[in-house]
């Protein structure tokens, strides 16, 4: 695949997979929705695994990689697809837009990265201001609980942050490829097991729509979306792939809008923008390099 292919793909993915997790656990239940989806993502990606001869490392460190990316995708999916129930699809992006602005503030007290300039400060001052004005009106953001699930979206974002900032400390040098199947690996018995939790029930009749999420998440969602953006991040400057996150909420937004019927109020498209803007400052010196003209 081609490099601007691979990069549209990896922002479709993005952008229809908060979507995706909204329509999958309608009917079939958030604990067997995650679950269902890491099982038939794990098939895949060993199934790619076997056919193309990819090196599958299990010396220390790639274990710990695949524990610390394991115990990650756990609790942040755990998380999103609980708190998903409860709130627009498209606010699942926006929140998760944050997440750049937490690695960057976590990177910098753990792994000594690049200090909190000015820029970055005043980027996730715009971050913060964009949460609170969504955080202004619990009916915009899709129902009576949506408080409790942007809280769990705010949690699932730490973890996921705190997750990459754990792997990047390990350095662990194994293929893309083999880096998910061992991240899956790891956090399907723990999806499994909250499953059994929750009563271990399979729905009788699986909704038609649910059903082709959870195939479209375990497949595109969890095996093709993480491999083509490592595949991104080899080929493009990390200005471009930033662009990414940019891009995503507003499309994750106009599809809620469009195929699921979420009306997204002036409230929640100035907080999305702002949030957006803290991102665009947070990364200017990338951002502005991938938009200069060469």
């Amino acid at each position: 695949m081609s490099v601007p292919a691979a990069y549209l793909t990896v922002i479709l993915i993005w952008s229809t997979t908060p979507l995706a997790i909204k329509w999958s656990a309608q009917g079939a239940g958030f604990a067997f929705a995650v679950a269902a989806r890491m099982a038939i993502g794990l098939a895949v990606a060993a199934l790619v695994i076997a056919v193309w001869r990819v090196a599958l490392p299990l010396h220390r460190r790639a274990r710990m990689s695949y524990l610390a990316g394991g115990l990650g995708q756990f609790g942040a999916m755990s998380l999103t697809y609980w708190g998903a129930q409860y709130i627009h699809s498209g606010l699942v992006s926006v929140l998760f837009g944050l997440s750049p602005l937490a690695t960057g503030l976590m990177a910098s007290a753990w792994l000594r990265e690049e200090a909190l300039t000015p820029a970055r400060l005043a980027g996730m001052l715009f971050g913060m201001a964009g949460l609170t004005i969504i955080f202004g009106d619990s009916g915009e953001m899709g129902g009576a609980h949506a408080v409790a699930g942007v809280a769990a979206l705010l949690a699932a974002v730490a973890i996921y942050s705190a997750s990459l900032v754990w792997v990047k400390r390990i350095g662990d040098d194994s293929p893309p490829l083999a880096t998910t199947a061992g991240t899956l690996a790891v956090s399907l018995p723990l999806f499994g097991l909250v499953w059994w939790l929750a009563g271990a029930e399979a729905p009788a009749a699986m909704p038609l729509r649910a059903g082709a999420a959870i195939v479209y998440l375990g497949v595109f969602g969890s095996v093709l979306g993480f491999a083509l953006y490592y595949y991104v991040i080899k080929c493009l400057d990390t200005g471009k792939v930033a662009l990414i996150t940019l891009v995503t909420p507003v499309l994750a937004l106009l599809l809620g809008g469009l195929l699921n019927g979420e009306a997204v109020s002036v409230r929640v498209w100035l907080g999305a923008a702002l949030i957006g803007l803290g991102l665009a400052v947070h990364q200017w010196r990338t951002v502005a390099g991938a938009l200069a003209p060469r």
